[in-house]
């Protein structure tokens, strides 16, 4: 038997049992748990069948794999195509169990009056986002193989888009599930697996390249990282890890997501684990304040830190002109809840923002052999699950100046709106440096004498 063989029925097996928990879901399931369903179909499937083909489970991620590294892999293209085929394949006789399954298929199409540009840029930029974390966790010198969170990371991204931009595109991310699900609803028309096929090919290039960008280490030229990553690459680490939380935010906000807290913790939590190793994932100028005031190894200094900050501030922004431009003009005000006052709001970011950036300096910051290796990121989000579901109805649960910089600026109405805004960012900052503080009471050891705090 060909080595190609079992590889071959693993990309099929794997991909259709995903698209028929799409089907599923989308006609039988719960309608706040079936994006996690599906997730988690992905993500078991990855654990399940990554020792045998790489568990790929998606043309786009296939692409995105060759494209990134097609010197080495332009010579076996054969396997390459051997993998679409048979994701397509599995796509397809999953769409069509889910006709005999339920009597019934799901559609594919944007949603109700949204354009189609508004659903390409849906399923680009989530493929785009599941194809560069994939790209880091399970391709990268740095963790491929060495590192086992690469399906939680991988089938979390689903979580993040699905219950994001679904309303938007239906959150395919995914070829073989554009092609199957629009096949087996051929009845009620066929076409736009073809578009969607397309945007998301789109999404899986623009992921190779701006993978060679963080990652020059698995770029043609082979940069040496041994000393570190060049600034270049850990500020577009922070750019995009900022980018994509702030989106997320939005898309699910203004979307009326299910599961709208859940989804934004998976954002930050898949973009930490892919982009942490480069330039520590804070992706919050509150995280970076408190990793610079807590000298914590591999702070950024001096111009660095304002750096970070800057492009952290600058992503804030781009995200929420994003969801504002896919969302047809609608913003989000940053203000406390309905029944409750400013100094409420205020309150409630600075104790879970100081939180979230506590958290990031026990789990990420400590010596090597106390560090968690495998959970580093789940922890760090879930302080966004723990704050969204506690506070958002107090404050909004920001916990984050660069989200709180973009929400406020493009729903800012008046200057009364510009001062909560700083206001919010003043908190959020403290909190930070507040955590750097306590970290020091709790962890002396990581402290060696004489080497106080910055002030």
């Amino acid at each position: 038997m060909s080595d190609l063989v079992p590889k071959c029925i693993a990309e099929f097996t794997g991909t259709f049992m995903l698209v028929l928990s799409v089907g599923a879901n989308v006609l039988a399931g719960n309608p706040t748990w079936a994006v996690t369903s599906i997730a988690c179909t992905l993500m078991v499937s990855i654990y399940a069948l990554a020792g045998v083909s790489g568990a790929h489970l998606n043309p786009a991620v296939t692409l995105a794999i060759y494209a990134a590294d097609w010197e080495k892999k332009k010579d076996n293209l054969k396997e390459g195509l051997a993998y679409m085929g048979s994701q397509i394949a599995g796509g397809l006789v999953a769409a069509f169990v889910n006709v005999v399954l339920l009597f019934d298929a799901a559609n594919l199409s944007p949603g109700k009056g949204v354009s189609w540009w508004q659903a390409a840029m849906a399923e680009i930029i989530y493929t785009f986002m599941l194809c560069f974390v994939v790209l880091n966790v399970a391709c990268s010198t740095k963790h491929a193989g060495k590192n086992q969170f690469y399906g939680l990371a991988i089938g979390f991204v689903v979580i993040a888009g699905g219950y994001g931009a679904g309303h938007l595109s239906g959150g395919a991310f995914n070829p073989a599930v554009a092609i199957g699900v629009d096949t087996g609803s051929v009845k009620s028309g066929f076409g736009w697996c073809l578009a969607y096929t397309i945007f998301e090919c789109i999404g899986a290039l623009i992921a190779a390249a701006l993978f060679k960008v963080v990652r020059p280490e698995d770029s043609a030229a082979a940069t040496d990282v041994s000393q570190g990553y060049p600034p270049l690459s850990k500020y577009m680490s922070e750019f995009l890890g900022t980018y994509i939380l702030v989106l997320t935010v939005g898309l699910n906000v203004l979307g009326g997501s299910a599961a709208p807290v859940w989804s934004i913790a998976a954002s930050l939590m898949c973009m930490i684990f892919a982009l942490g190793t480069v330039s520590g994932g804070h992706f919050n100028p509150a995280v970076t304040a408190a990793v610079v005031i807590g000298k914590r190894p591999g702070a950024p200094e001096g111009k660095g830190a304002a750096a970070y900050v800057g492009v952290q501030l600058v992503a804030g922004l781009a995200g929420a002109l994003t969801y504002r431009l896919m969302e047809g003009g609608q913003t989000i005000p940053l203000a406390p809840g309905k029944g409750y006052v400013w100094y409420q709001a205020y309150i409630a970011e600075f104790f879970f923002t100081f939180l979230l950036a506590f958290v990031v300096l026990c789990v990420a910051t400590v010596a090597p052999e106390k560090q968690l290796s495998e959970y580093f990121a789940f922890a760090i989000g879930s302080c966004v699950t723990a704050g969204g579901c506690a506070i958002g109805a107090v404050s909004g649960g920001s916990l984050n100046p660069a989200v709180s910089f973009g929400l406020g600026v493009t729903g800012a109405t008046s200057a009364m709106s510009a001062a909560h805004i700083a206001a919010y960012m003043a908190v959020e900052i403290a909190a930070g440096g507040a955590a750097a503080v306590l970290f020091k009471v709790t962890h002396p050891e990581e402290f060696p004498e004489g080497e106080p705090l910055k002030p």
